[in-house]
């Protein structure tokens, strides 16, 4: 794993980072690995309270590594297809495939992801991106959906995160013309949740004030948010109940009210 993506812990926050600098943190299938290691890893580590995930060097991701390209394209036969994607429609990971859950690991990890994206996040770059539960992103950060040029649609769950976060004519634009925008564009589509001058020290910080707060209280959130997209009003409204009965009076909770009325900083157990 360490060879494309390092994890750092202090106190409670996961600093993540994709470290091929050489290929602006392209995805080959080592990168894929060690996203899937990261991601296993983070959601099975009851200490972490919040994670940042980042790419050191000049890009966030560039998307996928060019060589896979000219691996699809030599001879079109079915066996150099099945090669290079390793029969897609197969699942693997729950409702994902190996590269689908390379972005959705991020949103099944229990406490908040922040991705603090920089340079450039194309194609499946854009897609890990968007697993993420907030996105802080550079002044001039370019994007795009960009599979179209290469004779691809978005296949890393794209299709299913970006409903989510922009208009249904915004997202059919973007994936029909692949066309690259910036930043700005990228925060009024709703795609960026704010542009920083340096984004990955504002991630930190965001993430150190979540991990400051009850953690089983963020977690229960993160439960709701996750399922709300598919649910109607009547399990969203049933879902907040439950999970406020199981917070009242609960260890964290106490603490919460006790740190705030003593103004103090909580102490939270792992």
């Amino acid at each position: 794993m360490e060879e494309r993506v390092k994890i750092t812990m202090n106190e409670g926050v996961a600093d993540v980072r994709l470290v091929r600098t050489d290929k602006m943190n392209a995805l080959d299938d080592a990168m894929f690995a060690g996203l899937l290691e990261a991601g296993e890893k983070l959601k099975a580590d009851k200490s972490v309270r919040a994670v940042v995930l980042s790419g050191e060097g000049r890009a966030f991701c560039a998307g996928l590594d060019m060589s896979n390209f000219g691996r699809m394209a030599s001879g079109g036969r079915e066996e150099n297809k099945s090669e290079v994607t390793g029969r897609l429609a197969q699942r693997s990971h729950g409702v994902s495939n190996r590269a689908q859950y390379a972005a959705m690991v991020w949103r099944e990890i229990p406490v908040p992801v922040i991705a603090a994206v920089h340079g450039v996040a194309f194609g499946g770059g854009f897609q890990v991106a968007l697993g993420p539960d907030i996105r802080y992103a550079a002044p001039g950060t370019r994007f795009s959906v960009m599979e179209i040029k290469w004779g691809l649609v978005p296949d890393m769950a794209g299709m299913y995160l970006m409903r989510g976060l922009a208009r249904d004519d915004v997202i059919r634009e973007l994936t029909y013309t692949g066309r690259i925008f910036e930043a700005d564009e990228a925060l009024a589509m709703g795609f960026v949740t704010r542009i920083c001058a340096d984004p990955l020290a504002d991630a930190l910080a965001t993430a150190r004030e979540i991990a400051d707060k009850s953690p089983s209280a963020i977690r229960a959130a993160k439960r709701i948010f996750n399922a709300a997209p598919d649910q109607d009003a009547g399990e969203i409204l049933l879902a907040e109940s439950v999970e406020q009965d199981k917070l009242i009076g609960g260890a964290d909770q106490k603490e919460a009210i006790m740190a705030n009325l003593e103004k103090r900083r909580p102490v939270f157990a792992a």
